[in-house]
């Protein structure tokens, strides 16, 4: 291959690699296309390229990982007898371990980051659209519906925490910038319309954290508390800004009931709903004030009311209490089969079980996740099951923290990007199953693999394209 045809090919999986981020989040079967081409091309570079496959062994412990998790499911699925479509997800990495051998070529890379940004840019508009055009309270994007709000949230501020860097280490020109730092501020004020609690939780020390590195990096101490105090200042006045735009139920005589099971199952949510009051009932106008209160601020003061109230038998509904009610169910699976679990998936059938016998409260009947990704493994493969699950956020952590602290400036981008990645999933674990739906679960192994890859690569001058 010659080098113009070499620059094209090149040129195009960069492309490819750059949209990504963006196929993930839309619901066109039209998606599929990219991944199909760089699982083709990774195919073939793999068999046909020796660098390639010395980038596979050089990254072996996230690969390694990875393919554990896959042989570990299809284990659990026989050994409980269950069917292969729990298998579905889980076979995904078999198509990302294949795409990631694209990451070893010499890719265009400020062509991969502007298309991270521009895809920030654009889902952040999305949210913005949703929320004070079509006036949805939580916006959710384009690919999951509103029970797929806090996994949109999740990815925005991967996105988000890539423009971010961008800003820190890069030497780009003025419209890149540009992009990147659009990217990085739409992405955060995006999540914000979710009004998902937990991802924006983890973002806060995985933005410190990223700060940190930087400073260690570079010196620069000043600039990182700087930045800190004007991400802070500006994100705290988005927030501020935030509130609940949709035509409020009237409230004199709503009452509160658990949403029905068939309809909260196909939403994911975790709220209750408010049925409509008796026609002759007199309705009350919210006032001016209450709707001027920031939503941020009366949902996390929830938290702590709903904690505290907690009782597993007489008060178990609500988004938190809900949650603890599962984890509590989560945990006496775990201690009821801790060698294999209940099995892939089969969370819900217990909870129910659980529920039927009385041993659980009737709000989480509805759920088929425990809404917390260490106890779902833990639940539903066991001891084997929870170790790899800590294994697939701990050993691309170290990894990629390895690197983005002593490897050269070259490398700072993607590593940080990777320890950005596997800390917004680790801790957005805990209070939400990050794996449960294609979007979220494509992106960290897509990233994940593909930059430990990236990372892997000979550094001979042969292998390193320019900078276009």
């Amino acid at each position: 291959m010659d080098a113009r045809s070499n620059a094209w090919w090149v040129g195009s999986l960069s492309v490819l690699v750059a949209l990504m981020p963006l196929s993930f989040s839309v619901p066109l079967r039209v998606k599929a296309l990219p991944a199909l081409i760089l699982l083709i091309a990774g195919l073939i570079l793999l068999f046909s390229r020796r660098a390639t496959r010395h980038s596979y062994r050089a990254a072996w412990p996230i690969v390694a990982v990875c393919a554990l998790a896959v042989v570990y499911t299809a284990l659990n699925i026989l050994g409980h007898g269950l069917g292969w479509d729990a298998f579905d997800l889980p076979s995904h990495i078999l198509l990302y371990l294949g795409t990631a051998a694209v990451f070893s070529l010499p890719l265009r890379t400020r062509w991969v980051w502007f298309g991270f940004s521009a895809t920030a840019i654009f889902l952040g508009g999305v949210c913005i659209v949703q929320h004070f055009v079509l006036r949805i309270d939580r916006a959710f994007g384009l690919n999951g519906g509103d029970w797929g709000a806090i996994e949109f949230a999740m990815v925005l501020l991967v996105l988000s925490l890539s423009g971010w860097l961008q800003l820190f280490y890069a030497n780009g020109r003025f419209f890149e910038k540009t992009v990147h730092s659009l990217g990085a501020m739409l992405g955060m004020y995006g999540a914000m319309l979710t009004q998902s609690r937990g991802p924006l939780l983890a973002f806060i020390p995985v933005l410190l954290f990223m700060l940190v590195i930087y400073g260690r990096r570079t010196g620069r101490w000043m600039c990182a508390s700087l930045l800190l105090v004007a991400i802070v200042v500006g994100g705290a006045l988005a927030a501020n800004s935030v509130h609940n735009v949709s035509v409020p139920a009237p409230t004199s005589a709503a009452v509160v009931s658990p949403m029905p099971a068939a309809k909260a199952s196909a939403t994911g949510s975790t709220d209750a709903v408010l049925e409509r009051p008796a026609a002759s009932a007199p309705s009350v106008k919210p006032s001016v004030a209450a709707s001027n209160v920031s939503v941020f601020v009366k949902r996390f003061a929830d938290v702590g009311s709903e904690m505290t109230s907690y009782d597993s038998k007489t008060s178990a509904r609500g988004a938190i209490r809900e949650r603890l009610e599962m984890w509590h169910t989560a945990g006496h699976a775990f201690l009821d089969h801790p060698l294999a679990g209940v099995g892939i998936d089969q969370f819900g059938v217990y909870a129910r079980q659980q529920v039927a016998e009385g041993h659980a409260n009737a709000a989480i009947v509805k759920y088929e996740h425990p809404h917390n990704e260490y106890l779902e493994a833990a639940a539903t493969g066991g001891v084997p099951g929870l170790l790899v699950i800590l294994l697939i956020f701990a050993v691309p952590f170290i990894h990629f923290t390895r690197h983005a602290l002593h490897a050269p400036h070259s490398e700072m981008i993607p590593a940080c990007v990777g320890v950005a990645t596997v800390s917004m999933y680790a801790l957005c674990g805990l209070t939400d199953n990050v794996f449960y739906r294609a979007m979220p679960h494509s992106l960290y192994f897509f990233l994940v693999l593909g930059l430990a890859i990236w990372l892997g690569k000979r550094k001979s001058s042969t292998e390193v394209a320019p900078i276009v």
